[in-house]
């Protein structure tokens, strides 16, 4: 019969669980597979962001030995902002691992583990499905809670207004969608100033279904593929896939498939960097135990909490303290399909 004091050993110490359950593989995410955001890990519950005002000016022509231009004075603002707690847990009952060790030649401690562990995962699946969540508010702007409700809105932050919506008129054939993929990666450009590395910067969409079905049946794009090898892309069955035209690649992104708690709304299209510096980041804060207390945060804590007075269950939390970061939100572009 296994025994709760196992709960007491190395191999369920705080330490150990948060270094296995980081090393796991992550929950296959669309955001989170493109890995634009740069991890931030701090010490503290807050981070710094500065915000610098510069601006590039043209240099008048003077003659040698005369005093050089002096530049004007940059202003910096220099603000904290607090990250967020993210936190849920299962409980083990004992009579669960009562005969736990009864199939094959396992130790109690090895199936012990291995139900742990898969219990872990679970835990640490709806924590990446809130990453992915959160992920999904900072490329537009608007980081979200789980109720709606706002954690930033990064325009609002930085005193900016969110560009306006782009029409891009998919109901008709006239439209030159080419044009306003340019109009889309130019206005991109000029707000990332040098976040935006030609050459190294590209431009991305998350498209609804509805944005991207006319989008590769609209007559402007498929006369542009006509003629070449890659047309054959359009004739497939491209559904959740990706493809690239005027310059930017239009992905038809899944969220949940509930529609509600990961979405984009099915005629809209998101427009955001990816290869841009500094423009997207999740600072990271350590964990409100002693043994992680003033050291760099991780992605992803985990522990568990044996029941001290009747020694009848085991508590597995899992935590992270993230905050997901737009420091140009100016560049955050949006359109509807008609």
């Amino acid at each position: 019969m296994a025994s709760m004091d196992i709960f007491k050993g190395r191999a369920f110490h705080a330490i150990s669980l948060t270094e296995a359950i980081n090393g796991a593989p992550y929950l296959p995410t669309f955001l989170g597979s493109q890995n634009i955001f740069t991890p931030k890990p701090v010490r503290t519950t807050t981070v710094a962001i500065e915000k610098k005002d510069g601006v590039l000016t043209l240099i008048q022509t003077s003659e040698r030995g005369a005093p050089p231009a002096v530049a004007d004075i940059t202003r910096r603002d220099i603000r904290d902002f607090r990250t967020v707690r993210i936190a849920k847990q299962d409980t083990l009952m004992a009579d669960e691992i009562q005969d736990i060790r009864a199939f094959g030649s396992e130790s109690e401690l090895a199936s012990v583990q291995a139900e742990v562990a898969a219990r872990m995962k679970s835990l640490n699946d709806d924590i990446e499905l809130t990453f992915e969540h959160m992920r999904l508010g900072a490329i537009q702007g608007v980081v979200l809670d789980a109720d709606g409700s706002v954690i930033r809105n990064w325009f609002d932050e930085w005193g900016i207004s969110a560009p306006a919506e782009i029409d891009f008129a998919l109901d008709d054939p006239t439209t030159d969608v080419r044009t306003l993929c340019h109009k889309v990666t130019r206005a991109m450009a000029k707000a990332g100033g040098g976040a935006f590395v030609p050459g190294v910067t590209s431009v991305h969409a998350l498209c609804g279904d509805d944005f991207f079905d006319l989008l590769i049946k609209h007559p402007s794009v498929r006369e542009t593929w006509l003629n070449q090898q890659a047309s054959a892309d359009l004739r497939e069955n491209i559904a959740f896939g990706s493809f690239n035209f005027g310059g930017i690649t239009f992905h038809n992104y899944r969220g949940t498939d509930d529609g509600s708690k990961i979405a984009i709304d099915p005629t809209k299209a998101k427009f955001y960097p990816v290869n841009a510096p500094g423009v997207f980041q999740v600072a990271q804060s350590p964990a409100e135990t002693f043994d992680f207390v003033n050291t760099p945060g991780q992605r992803v804590y985990a522990w568990t909490v044996p029941d001290k007075d009747r020694n009848a269950w085991v508590q597995m939390e899992v935590y992270a303290y993230p905050l997901f970061i737009c420091t140009r939100p100016a560049m955050l572009l949006s359109a509807k399909a008609a």
